[in-house]
């Protein structure tokens, strides 16, 4: 049973599609079986990871509205261990639709009930909106990871995210945790970036990862390409926060793959084959490369004033450990 990320911020222009399509490629990358779902109308991921949408045949939306089975809408990708739930524009239509679907919130834990099974992760790039889409992926999903651009209107919807979270837990998903807060876009030379990212932590604390994505040229260029920057750029400075992120959410994830079981893209034999070559490579990993620069070196922001000048954000009063 692998393990549902749900990507959501209701603010756009945040890195959230980034965030999901690079985070999904580095996941796989580390060959952990991953499946991509875009349950966002503009089908921002889908594109982005090189899938032309007028030659998707089943998307999320037939298999949100029962036309197709679930897997008839999952296509391969190019990068090995990661498929993808594809988009569509028909989307837009789905939730009035669902309206008057009986536990309308629920429809999508029923698509992955099965999915689930095959993969280690399922990563969801959630719509930039609190609506009935956004509300399925929360009550389907175990966690979900909050990316938040380092700026302060970027916080300004914070506290409406975190209440539909409490209220998610409360009424269909008591088991919704968060996995994390991603800051994005920081820059390193602007004390606004150090700024925020000091309140962020302040209210945050150990729920913010030490990964910070910078503002990189090439995470910017990969989409226009049809690629995650992993395979556009290996080297550049985006791929390397998003590996370390994947780091980060595997580590923290260990029990919950072994209590579950990893797929790592197989079953039987093949499993235990990749799974033994996995744990080889990860073994290898460790000693033979380098942590990658930036991500924990920028986890705690440089010469930040002891106190921002705003004193609080609408995030203020909302426990992440609450029910």
């Amino acid at each position: 049973m692998g393990k549902v990320i749900a990507v959501a911020n209701q603010k756009g222009g945040v890195g959230k599609t980034t965030s999901a399509i690079n985070l999904a490629a580095s996941l796989a990358a580390t060959e952990y079986s991953t499946l991509l779902l875009d349950i966002d109308p503009q089908a921002n991921c889908t594109s982005g990871i090189g899938v032309n949408v007028k030659d998707v045949e089943a998307s999320v939306y037939e298999a949100l509205t029962g036309q197709v089975d679930p897997e008839q809408a999952v296509v391969n990708t190019e990068i090995p261990f990661l498929d993808l739930m594809p988009s569509h524009i028909n989307l837009v239509g789905a939730e009035i639709e669902m309206i008057e679907v009986d536990e309308r919130e629920r429809i999508l834990s029923k698509v992955l009930r099965r999915l689930r099974k095959k993969y280690d992760f399922v990563v969801i790039d959630c719509p930039p909106s609190l609506g009935l889409l956004t509300l399925n992926s929360l009550t389907a999903a175990n966690s979900v990871l909050i990316p938040v651009q380092a700026e302060y209107f970027a916080l300004e919807g914070l506290g409406q995210l975190l209440n539909t979270i409490k209220i998610v837990r409360q009424h269909l998903n008591p088991e919704l945790e968060i996995e994390g807060v991603l800051l994005t876009m920081f820059d390193t030379r602007l004390r606004l970036s150090n700024q925020v990212a000091q309140e962020v932590r302040r209210y945050f604390g150990d729920k913010v990862f030490e990964t910070i994505v910078q503002r990189n040229v090439r995470l910017s260029e990969a989409p226009s390409f049809g690629k995650p920057v992993i395979l556009y750029d290996a080297s550049s400075k985006g791929a390397r926060n998003y590996i370390a992120l994947a780091r980060e959410i595997i580590e923290s994830n260990e029990a919950f793959l072994d209590e579950n079981g990893t797929m790592l893209g197989g079953t039987g034999a093949e499993t235990d084959t990749r799974a033994a070559k996995n744990g080889a490579a990860s073994s290898s990993a460790a000693s033979s490369e380098p942590a990658p620069p930036d991500s924990s070196k920028n986890a705690d922001p440089p010469s930040a004033p002891s106190k921002p000048k705003r004193s609080s954000t609408p995030a203020n009063g909302f426990s992440l450990s609450s029910s």
